[in-house]
């Protein structure tokens, strides 16, 4: 068949120069990913071997602060300046590439503001880990990853209940969807699904982006599908259809409870192997005991090294999941070649890739190609 034979560019529907410019897009993005968290892996190594993070330890503690003030003000300060040197490639990838590439509408000022809030909303549950992370060490020595392990886990749910009520609307506005053809057609989806589904909202994503996105967020009552404005003002409706369709996949396919099995899994493997390079790296760098403040960017290396290596497991069962959940919308819907030009939509506004390196999509995929969805929705024959 000729769909077999044809070029990503004319399964994504990209012509030859926006292919060039998303490509490119997204070599840039790439590379200076790579590039912050090389930088600041390699911060919190200097620091470490140079012997600044026992000076400023110590110049703390001659404040006569307790333990935790230490702690919080060691952790603040290291903060700080990890974010002042992350700060440039941070400004060139979040904010000129995304005007270079005419993807933006975010003026500097809201830029700047979208990321104080981030760490303002961060903060907080930073050093609420932080500080147990200390209690762990100090009162189960080498055994702390155990119920730290158990107390990660138990936040990362009361987060994944609360976020979508408190935490995003604090970035976005959030409305439910309004009535009208779109609604009955998603509710006819939803009565021949048999799934019952009464938080699906829009939310203003082109307060900040021309990009169009949905999503599934929440677990329990707070369980929301999300349809990004972009998406609903630019895409036909039996497009959004499909794409509500794949995200009902996610729920019909239980993949937020997988996620949520496996992300326990992975939390508590990460802790035990970073709890036993830790201590054998200590001694190396001159330290003698486990809750020495000044050690702390050690375990933090060896955490973001443990996530970094790890991360291409959790992207091959993110692009599974993504494969079912396309086959999903396909079927439900029976309509193909809507979700194919959704997908296309979806690479031109984004500037996608359609069809990146093998190894590339391996590593730092968490969706398959678009041009792989499309080959296997159309091979479906709906």
């Amino acid at each position: 068949m000729m769909c077999g034979a044809m070029s990503s560019e004319g399964l994504a529907g990209l012509d030859h120069p926006t292919l060039s410019r998303a490509k490119t897009y997204n070599r840039i993005k790439l590379i200076t990913g790579i590039a912050s968290s090389a930088v600041s892996l390699a911060f919190l190594w200097i620091i470490v071997e140079s012997g600044s993070s026992r000076a400023l330890e110590h110049l703390l503690q001659s404040f006569a602060l307790r333990s935790y003030g230490s702690l919080f003000l060691f952790a603040l300060v290291i903060g700080i300046l990890q974010s002042l040197l992350a700060l440039p490639l941070g400004f060139y990838s979040g904010y000129y590439v995304e005007h270079r590439y005419a993807l933006s509408n975010q003026t500097l000022a809201r830029w700047a503001w979208e990321r104080v809030k981030g760490a303002m909303v961060s903060l907080p549950i930073v050093l609420a880990v932080l500080a147990f992370l200390y209690f762990c060490l100090t009162t189960y020595g080498g055994e702390w990853w155990i119920p730290l392990g158990i107390g990660v886990t138990l936040l990362s749910v009361v987060l994944a209940r609360l976020a979508p009520i408190l935490i995003m609307p604090l970035f976005y506005t959030f409305s439910p969807l309004p009535e009208g053809s779109l609604k009955e057609r998603i509710a006819q989806l939803c009565h021949r699904t048999g799934i019952r589904f009464n938080g699906i909202f829009t939310f203003n994503l082109s307060k900040n982006t021309k990009k169009a996105n949905a999503g599934f967020t929440g677990i329990g009552r707070a369980k929301r599908i999300i349809l990004g404005d972009t998406l609903v003002r630019e895409f036909a409706e039996e497009e959004i259809e499909t794409v509500f369709a794949h995200e009902l996949g996610h729920y019909k396919n239980h993949h937020i409870l997988i996620g949520i099995l496996l992300g326990t899994f992975s939390t508590f493997i990460g802790l035990f192997v970073a709890s036993r390079l830790y201590a054998w790296s200590l001694a190396l760098s001159g330290f003698t005991s486990l809750e020495d403040i000044a050690a702390l960017p050690l375990l933090a290396i060896w955490l973001s090294l443990f996530g970094l290596l790890t991360a291409p497991i959790g992207n091959v069962i993110s692009r599974r999941h993504e494969r079912q959940a396309d086959m999903f919308a396909v079927q439900q819907t029976g309509n193909g070649p809507a979700f194919a030009a959704a997908l296309r939509k979806l690479a031109s506004m984004n500037l996608a890739d359609p069809e990146p390196h093998p190894l590339i999509e391996f590593l730092f995929y968490s969706h398959p190609s678009i041009a792989s969805r499309i080959r296997a929705i159309e091979a479906t024959g709906r």
